[in-house]
């Protein structure tokens, strides 16, 4: 047994071998992780309908100590939060719902990024010898590629990095003049953390698309906020990676028209190409 065990999922594994008497006690718990994980045993015990002996092989069934030992792992799994064990509220049926939340998320975010808040990112990137990004995880793995194409286009030299390690190599090869972008979703990234506090101790620039008063957020030198605004509800994807790409469209399209007669010649170059090679209308998109 190891210290991070799933007791959960234990509880599930192990549910059809378990005695009459264990398995009531396991409904109890998995119905009320909450309840389980602060009861006493005879609560516990009254509760499942069941002896208090019971409780204590049942702890042991499950691969614990002790009944001290399996509240504890039951108090592990209440911080993951009950709506992962349980069943969902009901939500809007069908795609509209799913069109609602982005439209909801984008339309709070766009109150937050402020011209304010985008000037100084401009202003450093602009001087930027190079621009490297940094993005763990689905989302922001996807996102940091994504910045990267954008930039690309716009003339402007930039890597994107999603290996922690990788992350860490690139981040010490930066100078005063580099611009380092951080992505992440919750603002709980410790890789991209890590990077960017060893890019900090050579001089770079930290520019943030993440949540405020977080621990990424709280360490960039120019942040554009956001606000994921998740719901229990875990089976609609989440808006969060909407609301990022926006924010970083905001972003690539104040340099490019900052920088107006670089972007163009660099675009139009593009489009060239691009033409010649699919002969397509004029209003396809750009590389997409």
């Amino acid at each position: 047994m190891t210290h991070d065990l799933d007791i959960v999922s234990r509880i599930n594994t192990l549910y059809g071998q378990l005695r009459d008497a264990e398995q009531k006690i396991a409904k109890m718990i998995l119905a009320d992780l909450q309840f389980a994980s602060q009861a006493s045993i005879s609560d516990m015990a009254a509760k499942a309908g069941v002896s208090e002996a019971s409780i204590t092989r049942f702890a042991r069934a499950v691969d614990c100590k002790n009944v001290r030992d399996l509240k504890l792992r039951l108090a592990q799994s209440v911080a993951i939060g009950q709506r992962f064990y349980s069943e969902p509220p009901t939500e809007l049926d069908g795609k509209h719902a799913v069109f609602e939340a982005v439209q909801v998320a984008l339309e709070h975010s766009a109150a937050l990024i402020t011209d304010a808040v985008v000037e100084p990112a401009v202003e450093a990137m602009v001087a930027a010898r190079q621009i490297v990004v940094f993005g763990v995880g689905g989302g922001s793995t996807v996102l940091a590629q994504e910045c990267q194409y954008r930039l690309f286009r716009l003339g402007v030299s930039a890597t994107a990095y999603s290996d922690p390690m990788l992350m860490r190599m690139a981040a010490a090869t930066l100078e005063a003049n580099d611009v380092v972008i951080c992505l992440s979703a919750g603002g709980y990234s410790p890789d991209v953390q890590a990077a960017a506090e060893i890019a900090r101790e050579y001089g770079a620039k930290l520019v943030g698309i993440t949540v405020q008063n977080s621990p990424l957020g709280n360490m960039v030198d120019c942040l554009l906020p956001i606000e994921s605004m998740e719901t229990d509800f875990i089976f609609k994807p989440s808006a969060s990676r909407y609301v990022m790409l926006a924010a970083l469209d905001v972003l690539v399209t104040e340099l490019a028209v900052r920088q107006k007669r670089k972007s163009r010649e660099t675009l139009r170059r593009i489009k060239h190409t691009l033409d010649t090679h699919k002969q397509g209308k004029d209003r396809l998109p750009l590389g997409d």
